[in-house]
């Protein structure tokens, strides 16, 4: 069964935003099959709706299914994990410049109607790495320490990254390559 990779791009963006066509593109070279689905309204992003948008996508996951999200696709890929199935696992995450509480912005509120449920979390993926950076004007470090400790992820702080806005993000590539090898 060949790996399959799903890239959750973040708020106000899109599947072709940022390091996302690259990121597939440098999975697929490698073997992957790589999804990044168009997330509905980014705009004005509904908790619900994006978690029944990346079940459809997914489908039934497998080990071999690895997730990656940025920003607020992070909170969807912990949102999405706490409600798989008794049993349904995949291989690993990689949470890029994300957060597990609210950063005061109302069009995420839909997010954080209810606390994280962590073991329900790692009841269902057992690899994370964490990317964060020293200088992100939106998301502090603090966030990469919480899914430290109640994930047991790999923390990685890049220097002078900002916010991950970039075309390119070797890191990412890192990271995946890691948790599915």
């Amino acid at each position: 069964m060949a790996k399959r990779v799903f890239i959750i791009h973040c708020w106000q963006c899109n599947p072709n935003s940022n390091w996302f066509p690259w990121l597939k593109a440098e999975l697929t070279k490698r073997g992957f099959e790589v999804f990044v689905p168009a997330l509905p309204d980014s705009s004005r992003p509904i908790a619900s709706e994006w978690i029944n948008c990346m079940n459809e996508t997914i489908g039934t996951p497998t080990k071999s299914d690895y997730l990656i999200g940025h920003s607020l696709g992070v909170i969807a890929i912990l949102r999405y994990l706490e409600q798989l199935k008794p049993k349904q696992e995949i291989g690993g995450a990689v949470l890029v410049a994300g957060f597990s509480y609210g950063l005061g912005i109302k069009e995420h509120h839909s997010f954080f109607d209810t606390p994280v449920n962590w073991a329900a979390i790692r009841a269902h993926c057992g690899k994370f790495t964490a990317i964060h950076s020293d200088n992100d004007q939106y998301v502090k470090l603090a966030h990469g320490d919480i899914f430290k400790e109640k994930l047991g992820a790999k923390l990685t702080i890049e220097h002078n990254m900002g916010h991950f806005l970039m075309t390119q993000l070797p890191e990412a590539l890192d990271a995946i390559m890691e948790i599915s090898a």
